[in-house]
């Protein structure tokens, strides 16, 4: 992988500012290494990301997704149109107001945000094999720090504690 000048000063000794770039190469790092599993899905980047966001929100109306997204409401709706025909996504009525229409995800969208799932953290586990134990310890020490500080929340099964 290639690397990029600090943003900052030499000397400059500015412990958070250093940190960012050392996560920020992470990021890269985490992206490369799982970005293969996501190209052998028959999915485009884009689709992956409104099937995230579904999965994520649980449904979500077609404003919704297109705010997610940071797009246009038809943008979004094509996106839809193609998930629909590969039987990735279903688009449903609202009970109280026929008007209103909702996203959900199918069982061959579940399947395969599964697999995609298992195939990234299999990648990820095949790279932190190759950290001592005690790096390894730090990292998670490091990460579960950082996602309470982001305000993102942990696993609660413990199965994040137990990877070390």
């Amino acid at each position: 992988m290639r690397t990029r000048p600090s943003p900052h000063p030499s000397g400059a000794d500015d412990t958070a500012a250093n940190a960012a770039v050392l996560v920020d190469a992470a990021g890269q790092a985490l992206v490369l290494a799982t970005s293969a599993a996501n190209d052998n899905s028959g999915v485009s980047a884009a689709q992956l990301r409104v099937l995230g966001v579904v999965d994520q929100a649980g449904s979500v109306n077609l404003t919704q997704l297109a705010v997610a997204l940071h797009t246009a409401p038809s943008s979004a709706s094509r996106l839809c149109d193609r998930l629909e025909a590969a039987d990735l996504l279903r688009r449903t009525a609202d009970e109280r107001d026929r008007r209103e229409v909702w996203l959900v995800l199918t069982p061959t969208a579940r399947r395969l945000l599964d697999g995609l799932g298992r195939q990234r953290q299999e990648t990820i586990a095949a790279v932190l094999r190759r950290m001592s134990p005690d790096d390894r310890a730090a990292l998670m020490q490091g990460l579960s720090s950082f996602a309470r500080a982001s305000g993102v929340p942990l696993a609660e099964d413990g199965s994040a504690a137990q990877a070390s």
